[in-house]
């Protein structure tokens, strides 16, 4: 077998074990992965008896390179990410009506999942405000996640009620600058915004306010969203408080796309 041959399947099977998810397992010698560079090897028509002096030139070669592993793995989730994304993006990027910051009829839409009661959904509004700043086209999408504390649903129902009376943004900025979403905080923020607080509550009681946020829980399972902030946009997931920069790439990736 030539190098250039060599070199070529090996990075074949690299891949292969990667998108199987087997590599690390693979590298312990697990017996499926094993099994899987067995069968591409086959559909490769490499000799049988060249097989596992092979299969040692592949291990030799992740021993040698082992920093292709994260590089891989974060193109596989990246890859993962889009196609969870893919069947979800129509529903996701079509806001409960009012929950919008930004340009309403942006032609890029960042969706962004979020808790009152995070300290790193706090710390990413100055970021998605700059964005919002930068970028006039684009439109955030703002879904409900109440996960970390139990102010957090009301906290939540109090914003999809403020967005039914066109306050949504002043009550989401409201009540991250203010303390933690209790009884007080929720009130003091619904008045800052100027919210009417006896139809708020009324609304907020209401079955479809639930169902938003049923939604947005389950379509976090789906996605693999176990913390706040995330955001979605375009064909990617981003976890966490990643900065003003980060989310511009995600953007300026998106607009192309």
């Amino acid at each position: 077998m030539t190098k250039p041959v060599a070199t070529r399947l090996i990075a074949l099977i690299v891949v292969m074990l990667l998108i199987a998810g087997g590599s690390l397992a693979w590298y312990r010698h697990s017996r499926p992965a094993s099994d899987a560079v067995s069968g591409e090897l086959a559909r490769a028509g490499i000799d049988p008896a060249q097989r596992a002096a092979f299969e040692q030139l592949v291990r030799a070669y992740i021993l040698d390179h082992p920093e292709i592993l994260p590089e891989a793995m974060d193109r596989l989730q990246a890859r993962d990410s889009a196609d969870r994304l893919k069947p979800l993006r129509a529903a996701l990027e079509t806001p409960f009506p009012g929950a919008v910051l930004g340009n309403p009829q942006g032609r890029v839409t960042l969706v962004e999942f979020t808790d009152f009661a995070c300290g790193y959904c706090r710390a990413s509004v100055a970021d998605v405000a700059a964005l919002i700043s930068a970028n006039p086209d684009l439109k955030v999408v703002v879904r409900q996640l109440p996960i970390i504390a139990p102010e957090s649903v009301p906290a939540a129902r109090m914003a999809l009620a403020a967005a039914a009376q066109g306050k949504f943004a002043p009550y989401y900025n409201a009540m991250f600058a203010g303390a933690r979403p209790d009884e007080a905080g929720i009130a003091a923020a619904a008045a800052q915004a100027g919210i009417d607080i006896g139809a708020a509550r009324n609304f907020a009681a209401r079955g479809d306010v639930q169902a938003e946020i049923d939604h947005n829980l389950a379509w976090a399972r789906q996605l693999g969203i176990n913390g706040t902030p995330s955001f979605a946009i375009g064909g990617q997931l981003i976890a966490g408080a990643v900065g003003r920069e980060a989310l511009q790439a995600a953007v300026d990736a998106a607009r192309k796309g």
